[in-house]
């Protein structure tokens, strides 16, 4: 007998969190995927109400609290034009959950789930978690992911594939005909499309479509959360939503394993997506204005990189060595190998914070490539 299981001993920590706690309590952290926004007042009021009320002290539904489920039904109704019926919908703990459930529900072991490489660390380590077989898919120059690339990957053994925009780490945006493609691609090969959509409000060019709004069958789950939107990291608040079939499933891993969400992090979550949300066009807007800033500092460095159209990341190439020298002048940045064998020679730059730290940390940047060259 084996003293741990063999799929926890392939899951590595996250590089995330590696560079993080190596660089110290100073650094300037250009690492981490949070926005530096306060979660919406109303938002916080209604949490806050429910406990006062009394209304947060137990279990809720396992799908979530009946005015949350509405919510996320509306929600998918306004912004997609897409019919998500109640019963397709589970509130979970936060968008990682979200994901967890949809790969252990769909993914059997020795199956393969293809995602995009360089992507988000959650996607290699919770295939690996679900028994199943990782397969990073290289991108386009402009940071998307090519339908084509995923058909041409697509065997017998493929039970899924991920598709994240905007993307994390990238902060590409796939386009309207790209999200057609990928839908056509889970009809036509009988796969399921996992689309995650945390970052969907976070755009400056193009636009979000979601590959549910394009499917004829049910073959794509929608992932997203509160998270990045509504800057409620700590609320630990996302839903999936499906159809009423593959709901049932994943609510049947959703049970053991989370039995329900948090209960005033639902009620806020209900305010968030039903209340005003001037609040997100303020934090994109000001997410724009501080991606120009770093990509006039990048670019007048020298260095390489697509223009993000979405999230809060920009992923240049760099030079060998350029992140260490980044890291020893106390500001996080992360590899970009952290993100899969296809981030080798970039790094992730997440520019969630303050414009006075943004332009510290560039200058820093600006020494650290003058340094390996």
């Amino acid at each position: 007998m084996t003293e741990f299981s063999e799929r926890v001993e392939q899951v590595s920590i996250s590089g995330i969190r590696e560079v993080f706690e190596a660089a110290g309590e100073d650094a300037i952290n250009l690492g981490l995927g949070q926005p530096d926004f306060p979660t919406p007042e109303h938002a916080r009021q209604a949490a806050v109400d429910a406990i006062e009320a009394g209304k947060a002290d137990g279990y809720t539904s396992n799908r979530g609290t009946p005015g949350l489920v509405d919510a996320i039904v509306d929600k998918h109704a306004r912004d997609q034009g897409v019919d998500v019926a109640p019963e397709g919908v589970i509130a979970t703990a936060g968008g990682s959950e979200a994901l967890h459930l949809a790969l252990e529900a769909h993914v059997d072991p020795g199956e393969e789930v293809l995602f995009p490489d360089p992507g988000f660390v959650a996607y290699d380590a919770l295939t690996r978690i679900a028994g199943g077989d990782p397969v990073g898919l290289p991108l386009r120059d402009d940071l998307t992911l090519d339908p084509a690339t995923v058909e041409d990957h697509i065997t017998d053994d493929t039970a899924a594939f991920v598709v994240n925009s905007p993307g994390n780490p990238t902060g590409a945006v796939q386009s309207p005909d790209d999200m057609r493609e990928f839908a056509r691609i889970a009809d036509e090969h009988d796969v399921l499309c996992i689309s995650d959509e945390v970052y969907e409000h976070i755009v400056f060019e193009g636009e979000h479509r979601s590959p549910m709004e394009f499917a004829e069958t049910d073959n794509v789950v929608v992932v997203n959360a509160c998270s990045k939107t509504y800057s409620m990291t700590g609320w630990r608040l996302g839903w999936v939503a499906a159809s009423e079939r593959r709901a049932e499933r994943m609510l049947r891993v959703h049970q053991y394993v989370q039995a329900c969400a948090s209960a005033p992090a639902q009620y806020a979550a209900e305010a968030a997506l039903s209340g005003p949300q001037d609040v997100v066009d303020e934090m994109t807007a000001s997410f724009e204005e501080r991606r120009d800033v770093l990509l006039d500092g990048l670019e007048d460095m020298g260095l390489d990189v697509p223009t993000p159209e979405g999230a809060f990341y920009a992923m240049p190439e760099v030079p060998d060595g350029w992140v260490d020298e980044v890291v020893d002048r106390g500001v996080v940045v992360v590899p970009g190998s952290a993100f899969g064998d296809h981030g080798e020679g970039y790094a992730r730059i997440s520019y969630a914070t303050d414009m006075d730290s943004l332009r510290a940390a560039i200058d820093a940047m600006r020494e650290a490539t003058r340094a390996v060259r």
